[in-house]
């Protein structure tokens, strides 16, 4: 049903969409009354990121993509396609830790991957980040700036990045100018949709305002969010995502692996989230990225993993029945109080 609503917007293949009412997409899904019972809270649909970019629930995180060979670089990525996770979200810097060889090397296998392949290009939706420069650390410059994407095309063998996303925030470049460059950027048909990353609330509302004034929408925002770390709850995050219609997206969904694993988490967390489990008939690891997904913002859940089995089972989320009363049990198991 949910693809049907989408497909009703005209939305194509291979990620993209010809014309979306972004005021009617936000209400449609629960307006309709054709997704889900009410109780439930995770929306299977596809998000549209921007005015031109289609993404399932779920997309393919390649920070630990620093596999030594194309051949199972490309049984990662086909994993995570079958998986339904076309968007796939890499960044400059990546490469530089995990096991990587140096800064960019990721993006060099992902293009060397979509080279050995060409027609896996138009089956993804491409999106990078920029403006981190060690040692600075930081550099969102006009001339920094467009020298990273320039670079992050080269380095995937694109001539066109689907989403550009700021990767953190350059606190000494002026708003201005980070908006000046990325719709230079887009008006020469380097970047399609822009977005930001692991910036705050206000910082936020400053870049929508500074592309705003230049008739660009803000497409998305990336955030830590998993349910070891609750601050986007909190901390006015995902209300000005909602309030602005900015897609957003939830990096590291089990808390870098801890989820899975324990380590570092409080047991109390990793029992409800057990629990739960039991109760569904499913596994931990499956409820933490279904609680991810449940909250009304309907985030883009990034997977990290870079098992082709674990991929595969991720899609399961997208199907727990979790229950207000379940997402609010993880709540205050996280937070380690109860609720007033």
């Amino acid at each position: 049903a949910g693809r049907w609503a989408c497909g009703q917007m005209g939305v194509r293949s291979g990620g993209q969409v010809d014309v979306v009412d972004h005021d009617l997409l936000w209400l449609m899904p629960r307006s309709l009354g054709i997704l889900m019972s009410p109780d439930l809270l995770i929306d299977p649909a596809d998000r549209v990121i921007g005015a031109s970019l289609r993404s399932g629930p779920l997309a393919f995180g390649c920070w630990r993509f620093t596999h030594a060979n194309t051949a199972h670089a490309r049984k990662v990525l086909d994993a995570a396609l079958d998986a339904g996770m076309n968007l796939v979200d890499t960044a400059d810097v990546y490469g530089l830790d995990w096991g990587g060889t140096g800064f960019g090397t990721v993006e060099q296998l992902l293009g060397a991957v979509l080279r050995q392949s060409p027609g896996l290009r138009n089956r993804i939706v491409l999106a990078t980040k920029g403006g981190i420069a060690p040692p600075v650390p930081y550099d969102s410059g006009p001339d920094a700036l467009r020298s990273a994407c320039e670079a992050s095309l080269t380095r995937l063998g694109v001539d066109h990045i689907d989403l550009y996303q700021i990767h953190r925030p350059d606190l000494f470049t002026h708003p201005d100018d980070v908006a000046d460059t990325l719709v230079a950027l887009r008006t020469e048909g380097k970047v399609g949709e822009v977005g930001i990353s692991n910036h705050t609330p206000p910082q936020h509302e400053t870049v929508t305002a500074a592309l705003a004034e230049r008739g660009v929408r803000l497409a998305s925002t990336q955030v830590e969010y998993s349910a070891a770390e609750l601050s986007p709850l909190r901390d006015g995050t995902f209300d000005v995502a909602m309030r602005q219609h900015t897609a957003v997206m939830a990096w590291s969904p089990l808390a870098g692996g801890r989820l899975v694993t324990g380590h570092g988490v409080s047991p109390e967390l990793l029992d409800t989230l057990d629990d739960i489990a039991a109760t569904h008939r499913t596994d931990r690891t499956t409820v933490a990225l279904a609680f991810t997904l449940a909250h009304p913002c309907r985030p883009v859940v990034v997977v990290g993993t870079q098992d082709p089995g674990r991929l595969a089972a991720a899609a399961a989320a997208t199907t727990v029945p979790l229950t207000r009363t379940d997402a609010y049990r993880i709540v205050a198991a996280s937070q380690g109080e109860p609720l007033p």
